[in-house]
């Protein structure tokens, strides 16, 4: 601002003066502006986020594993035991889609989203098929290439179409790459050497690929996975075993995965972490995200993640999966098995919070039931010959399959209690 011609000196004086820090403030300002990373890209529509987001009602199958175990109990004069099933059979799940040629998932997401619609409700969906899923373990497919994969996503995203739903996309997808060293052990990734990383490539634009399809829809929520609070470290590591294989921490992989297309990551799909544990892990991944975009930082360190305000605005958002985690995990007995797998059918654990978007934390958007409770996590041996559990004295059911007397463990022990 110039000063008005014909004023004294010393007024003109006090509004150069005036006028040059107002012109030093706007520069500080615009160059804050371009150093602070962008707001995370929130789908408009998302229904987990804005003002009606309080008010979501989540979508309930109509038919479920859990409803016909309370018919074949009820049957038998299993009476109790069947009211459990019935009360389970109510609670929203997540509806997973892990196979079939892209016309089958079109279809079969267009009649999830149908039903949905009759109950004036938003489903929660599951996007399970990347290819080389489960490093070729418990949960092995996925799709046989790279192209097949992006036909089916994008045919995934036509049966949602303009419907209001909420997308997880693939649970492990980040968390567990080919080249973690054992899973080439496994027999079902890379060596993990520089020469050999194309499979971890190749994963990060499937990923990505997933995010930015779905987030194009205009009333669809979409949140990557990102592991549990027990698996990887925010930062980059050496995974050891024996010779130098350099890891990329979650955080990394959030970012190389396109995270910030997202409306933000999932955490403790498919496991029992507490609730308390997970958000504190999570704001932390979402504080170190802000601390990459906004600095180029290569790591953060616990002094750069206490110095990140808790109310910044554009700190990326999460949702949790409580549904079988309202016990915490379990430990094994110390010394009990070669290899307890304790995130495999853990004795103990009961159901979860109930899905909700009142969760009472600014940056967590939803409690989610993603993984349906009494699926089987796989037939595990705990490190023994097997083929029995030693836990439960039998062969345990494959991976996905329906368990009654597991899941009647998690309704008797849920927290809070099933009514």
């Amino acid at each position: 601002m110039a000063p008005p011609r014909g004023a004294p000196a010393p007024v003109r004086a006090r509004l150069r003066a005036w006028s040059a820090r107002c012109a030093a403030l706007a520069t500080a300002a615009a160059l804050t502006a371009a150093a602070a990373p962008p707001a995370q890209a929130h789908a408009a529509g998302n229904p987990l986020q804005g003002p009606r987001a309080a008010k979501v009602r989540f979508f309930v199958e109509p038919d479920t594993n859990a409803g016909r175990q309370a018919r074949v109990w009820a049957a038998q004069g299993r009476f109790h035991d069947a009211a459990l099933m019935r009360a389970l059979s109510k609670i929203s799940q997540a509806v997973w889609f892990t196979e079939g040629t892209p016309q089958q998932v079109q279809r079969r997401v267009r009649e999830t989203m149908r039903q949905a619609r009759r109950q004036g409700a938003v489903p929660v969906l599951v996007a399970y098929y990347v290819p080389g899923r489960d490093c070729s373990q418990y949960s092995a497919g996925g799709a046989p290439s790279e192209r097949a994969y992006r036909e089916w996503i994008n045919a995934f995203a036509r049966g949602i179409g303009g419907g209001r739903a909420v997308v997880i996309v693939e649970p492990d997808g980040l968390a567990l790459l080919s080249s973690e060293p054992w899973c080439n052990e496994g027999g079902g990734g890379s060596t993990g050497r520089p020469e050999d990383m194309s499979l971890v490539e190749q994963r990060f634009r499937e990923i990505d690929h997933a995010i930015t399809t779905f987030a194009k829809l205009p009333n669809t929520g979409v949140y990557v996975d990102a592991g549990h609070s027990a698996w990887q470290p925010l930062n980059d590591y050496d995974a050891g075993y024996g010779e130098p294989r350099a890891q990329l921490g979650i955080v990394s992989r959030l970012l190389r995965g396109g995270v910030a297309k997202a409306d933000g990551f999932v955490l403790n799909v498919s496991n029992y972490r507490a609730d308390a544990e997970l958000i504190d892990y999570g704001v932390r991944v979402s504080k170190c995200l802000w601390l990459r975009r906004s600095t180029g930082a290569r790591e953060c360190t616990d002094a750069d993640l206490a110095a990140v305000p808790d109310g910044r605005r554009d700190l990326t958002p999460f949702v949790l999966d409580t549904s079988r985690n309202g016990r915490g995990p379990w430990t094994a007995p110390e010394g009990a098995y070669p290899d307890p797998q304790e995130w495999c059918n853990p004795p103990g654990r009961g159901l979860g919070v109930r899905p909700t978007t009142r969760t009472g934390h600014r940056l967590v958007d939803a409690f989610l039931w993603v993984k349906r409770p009494g699926e089987s996590d796989g037939q595990c041996t705990r490190g023994t010959a097997g083929p029995q559990d030693p836990e439960y004295g039998i062969v345990d059911p494959p991976a996905g399959q329906w368990w009654p007397e597991y899941a009647l463990g998690l309704a008797r022990r849920a927290v809070p209690p099933l009514k």
